[in-house]
């Protein structure tokens, strides 16, 4: 006898296919997959994923198979690296290798095909074997036991029309069928075995012209159908109920044996001789007519007896078919309930998905109306601060001048104000408000310019009132003859004090300019439809 020694070293290093679920075949990947992903020791994609102390990477059963066949197995790779390697990382055992979750979870989600010839499923590998278990175009072996194999969606078809070993006896002619067979069978001997029924056949044979039509074996007992050889036997496969309740009807509507004797028999229950039973019974013939009477009534349960084992053999037989039908639908039924609780699954998961993803879209869409609001503004003050002044000059740039013209006339803008600007850099902080209409006893015949004080950043280090001398002008573009107008502030105005709202009321030249000299061709304080106005405020002064 081998030692068991000997019997390792023979033992291959790869497990058999059917013996451990190995890795799963690159050829069901749609990329190649990369090496992280492949084992060690069957070069397919890790199925339980396991690490060893020394880095590399084997599917849970390799590692079982090769610990158990193998005395003191080595790692494969490192093995490829340096044969003579036998340090204790390289030592493979269940103790130094553990789950690798964080591949495992790469490989659930790698892209993957089924491999069945014309199945068209593709998803991730997390969802392949739940597939394989269902997948119509699977070959699996007929569970009757033909040994063939068939594709799943075709095991019903086979079962019903091709399978060899899901049959059926004729109850007459007792040939073992196929169920397509069997129901296209037409048995012209159903009922031959029993030799009341024979010797009905052939009496009715012999007296029956060729257009006579044929009475059921039934006929005795009150079944009136009558039909061509193939109509019969159909009729007699069918119609075992109501056969059954003639049967049990003439058996209770048999006479007490006192009467027996003046009860006329059926003709196929005659004598041989050709006369009745009751006809040889003469005088001193009591006992023979009661004995040919019990004859007559055993022959008729025999009959019963003989036809409904038959019938009950073609049931059974016809049951045991229609139940491995019905175990294959069941199991198809099932793997259909499995695969809608699936997708019911995976539709919840889907819907919560969805809502979760709406509500971040619903706040993403604040966030970006609320950053929208804020680039605005800083883009309403960068403006404005490229166009403030610190020194107390001012140059003010009206574009689109004879449109605001119109909306001044008819009313719809009345009034204008400038940008904010300093007279330095931590002075006053004023503007200008220019009415294209005039204001006040300047309405309707002059433009007027106001100056106003803003409250502004350093209000509380200036001096109050405001005392600077104010000029405006309204600036020629040919270079010719500016308008020019200079006022001083009055002190007791409350215009220059120190603003305790955003601005202080406006105080200026109501007449700065007429509107006629403004359109005049003669000059040219509208070129281009753009005007220009320039402030300067003296803090010399």
């Amino acid at each position: 006898m081998a030692s068991r020694k000997d019997i390792t070293k023979d033992v291959s290093s790869t497990p058999d296919e059917n013996e451990y679920p190995s890795g799963f075949p690159q050829s069901i990947c749609d990329q190649t997959p990369h090496e992280k992903y492949l084992c060690s020791n069957c070069n397919s994609v890790l199925n339980k994923a396991r690490q060893t102390a020394c880095g590399h990477r084997y599917c849970l059963a390799c590692v079982n198979w090769l610990v158990r066949n193998n005395k003191a197995p080595v790692c494969q790779k490192c093995k490829e690296g340096d044969p003579n390697t036998e340090s204790d990382t390289s030592i493979l055992t269940l103790d130094n290798s553990f789950s690798d979750a964080a591949i495992t979870k790469e490989i659930l989600n790698l892209k993957v095909h089924c491999a069945n010839h014309g199945c068209p499923w593709r998803g991730i590998l997390r969802d392949f074997e739940e597939h394989q278990s269902q997948c119509e175009y699977a070959l699996i072996p007929c569970n009757v036991g033909c040994g063939h194999m068939v594709l799943r969606k075709a095991l019903v078809l086979h079962l019903e029309k091709g399978c060899p070993k899901n049959t059926s006896t004729c109850p007459a002619c007792t040939q073992t069928l196929t169920l397509a067979e069997l129901k296209m069978h037409n048995c012209h001997r159903q009922g031959d075995k029993n030799p009341l029924a024979r010797e009905k056949r052939e009496k009715n044979g012999k007296n029956a012209g060729p257009k006579d039509k044929d009475s059921c074996i039934f006929s005795d007992v009150g079944c009136t159908f009558k039909g061509s050889a193939e109509k019969i036997c159909e009729h007699e496969n069918s119609s075992h109920v109501p056969h059954l309740q003639l049967l049990l009807q003439t058996v209770r509507d048999l006479p007490p044996s006192t009467s027996r004797r003046s009860q006329p028999l059926p003709a196929h229950l005659s004598s041989p001789g050709g006369g009745s039973l009751e006809a040889d019974g003469g005088a001193g013939g009591g006992s023979r007519d009661q004995e040919e009477m019990s004859l007559a009534h055993s022959l008729r349960e025999d009959q019963a007896a003989v036809i409904t084992g038959q019938q009950l053999d073609a049931l059974q037989e016809r049951v045991k078919v229609f139940e491995n039908i019905i175990f294959v639908l069941n199991r198809e039924v099932e793997k259909v309930q499995v695969s809608m609780a699936a997708m019911e699954r995976d539709d919840q998961s889907t819907q919560d998905i969805r809502r979760v993803l709406e509500a971040k879209i619903a706040e993403q869409q604040q966030r970006l109306a609320m950053k929208e609001g804020l680039v605005s503004a800083l883009q309403q003050r960068v403006s404005a601060l490229q166009e403030v002044s610190y020194d107390g000059t001012f140059l003010w740039r009206v574009p689109d001048i004879n449109l605001k013209l119109q909306e001044a006339a008819s009313g719809q803008r009345s009034n204008l104000y400038s940008p904010a600007f300093y007279t330095s850099r931590y002075g006053f902080k004023v503007c200008l408000r220019l009415y294209l209409n005039g204001d006040g006893v300047g309405k309707g015949t002059h433009i007027s310019l106001f100056f106003v004080i803003m409250r502004g950043e350093y209000d509380a280090l200036l001096t109050w009132p405001f005392r600077h001398k104010v000029t405006f002008f309204l600036i020629d573009q040919n270079q010719r003859e500016n308008v020019l107008d200079v006022f001083r502030p009055d002190l007791t105005s409350a215009s220059f004090q120190r603003p305790v709202s955003d601005m202080n009321v406006a105080s200026g030249c109501p007449r700065f300019c007429q509107l006629g000299k403004l359109s005049s061709p003669k000059h040219a304080y509208c070129k281009g439809n753009t005007l220009f106005i320039k402030c300067l405020v003296d803090t010399s002064s």
